[in-house]
């Protein structure tokens, strides 16, 4: 049986790379919807209807377990999925944990990157209720970002003009750790660098997801012998013309070159 990957479009390709150093070895489907791309900027109630319709789906492609890889829909759905649904369900969240320790060794503050659906969730500010003691964790909506991404505008200076925009109210150089709180955000890893001091970290909840998910097939004795066949669909259909499927592949070698 394959993994499971959603997301609202290409981010959560950001976390299936991450699933692919990690588990080559097993089969995927991976499922944007892309006919409802942006999540971040719906009304919830809207938005949790096209997750379950699409994770509906990916149910019935007979899946061992499903990875939400995308912080929207994670923050609004993740518990009433797992209520549904008798397969593992994993989701991603802004990697706020981490990012609070590093404070201990730089004593530098915080700053979360996300979508405005993201950071107005219940679940976010409960994290960081939980976590930020000494109210150093900042945060900042770049819904561009996914549009850039959407659109497949990585063009340097388009997105540098964009981010140094909506950054220019904050003194960068109080930050030791950027967190990128939407799976759509680490495609632009380098353009982030260009902008902050060099010391800084750009963290991602990907990794940790990864790992997660490998250790949850090792305890239920599901981990396979695949191939790292992938197979894509878009809003419920199968992706099967030449050109998308290899725009896919052309991330999955794009974020290879990038590291948070």
């Amino acid at each position: 049986m394959r993994i499971g990957f959603f997301d609202s479009g290409i981010g959560g390709i950001t976390v299936l790379h991450q699933a692919l150093q990690l588990l080559p070895n097993e089969d995927y489907i991976f499922y944007a919807d892309t006919v409802h791309v942006p999540y971040g900027e719906k009304p919830k109630e809207e938005v949790k209807n096209y997750i379950f319709n699409a994770v509906d789906f990916i149910a019935a492609q007979g899946v061992k377990a499903l990875v939400i890889a995308c912080n929207t829909a994670t923050s609004i759905a993740i518990e009433e999925l797992r209520e549904k649904y008798d397969f593992p369900i994993l989701g991603i969240e802004p990697a706020v944990k981490p990012a609070v320790q590093k404070w201990e060794v730089n004593r530098k503050k915080v700053l979360v990157l996300a979508t405005n659906l993201t950071l107005k969730e219940e679940k976010f500010n409960n994290l960081v209720k939980r976590l930020d003691h000494q109210d150093i964790v900042d945060s900042l909506a770049l819904p561009a970002l996914v549009e850039f991404a959407e659109k497949y505008e990585f063009n340097e200076e388009k997105v540098i003009g964009y981010l140094k925009n909506e950054l220019s109210r904050f003194d960068l150089c109080q930050y030791g750790t950027v967190v990128l709180g939407c799976t759509h955000f680490p495609y632009f890893t380098n353009e982030l660098r260009k902008l902050f001091p060099d010391d800084v970290d750009i963290i991602s909840g990907s990794v940790g997801t990864a790992k997660n998910l490998k250790r949850i097939l090792e305890a239920n004795h599901q981990l396979d012998h695949g191939t790292g066949d992938i197979i894509f669909y878009k809003s419920g259909y199968r992706v099967e013309d030449d050109y998308t499927l290899d725009q896919y592949q052309k991330l999955l070698r794009m974020l290879n070159g990038l590291s948070t």
